[in-house]
């Protein structure tokens, strides 16, 4: 864990002036994410970066809770909250197992996180708990065991080697649905990019 707080916290204002590279398919989740939101869904966000999801999504909701490990990250998130008066997102630093929100959530966001986390199914568990009945876990996760993306798996250790890139977990798209449905979740909506070995899941939790 420390190591991914070192590398996020050393990349944030990097990471905070890098561009998206595929605004289509961005601006598309978002569309999604959306259909499942109301003016009084609260919100939490694993994995918030710097912030900028959470910030397109305040408009559409009451509340959202975003959170990430990195301080650096944090830092940024707040100062752009502030220059965009944008007042119903609130920042938090810690890992997944250190929250306790204080109300059910409507939505979980875990937008390109899960690839990152050495233990995804206990991520996957907490937010299946933190759900009110019928509440979406939206996640946007690399899964990098496919046939057609198995060569990355040979550039990651090499990248966090040279302190390129964090560490990575490597399992494929079908290994990752069946720990969402194993947590308990139907899963609702699914897309996957053409260009990247990014997999878009919105996972519903019985109602």
């Amino acid at each position: 864990m420390q190591e991914s707080v070192r590398f996020w916290d050393k990349v944030a204002q990097k990471y905070a002036k890098s561009a998206i590279s595929d605004m289509p398919s961005y601006e598309h989740k978002l569309e999604v994410s959306r259909r499942y939101f109301t003016p009084d869904s609260h919100l939490l966000e694993l994995g918030c970066g710097t912030g900028s999801t959470a910030l397109l999504h305040a408009p559409y909701v009451a509340h959202i809770l975003a959170t990430d490990i990195s301080a650096n990250m944090l830092n940024i998130a707040r100062q752009k909250a502030a220059e965009q008066q944008i007042s119903n997102v609130s920042f938090m630093q810690g890992r997944s197992d250190q929250l306790n929100p204080k109300v059910p959530m409507d939505a979980v966001l875990a937008l390109n996180l899960l690839h990152l986390v050495d233990d995804r199914a206990a991520v996957i568990r907490d937010a299946y708990r933190w759900l009110k009945p019928g509440g979406v876990f939206i996640s946007s996760t690399a899964c990098i065991g496919d046939s057609k993306w198995r060569f990355a798996k040979f550039i990651v250790p090499l990248g966090r080697l040279l302190g390129l890139m964090p560490p990575v977990y490597v399992f494929t798209q079908a290994e990752f649905e069946q720990s969402l449905k194993k947590a308990g979740f139907e899963i609702d909506y699914v897309w996957r990019s053409e260009k990247f070995p990014s997999v878009f899941i919105v996972a519903k939790k019985p109602a």
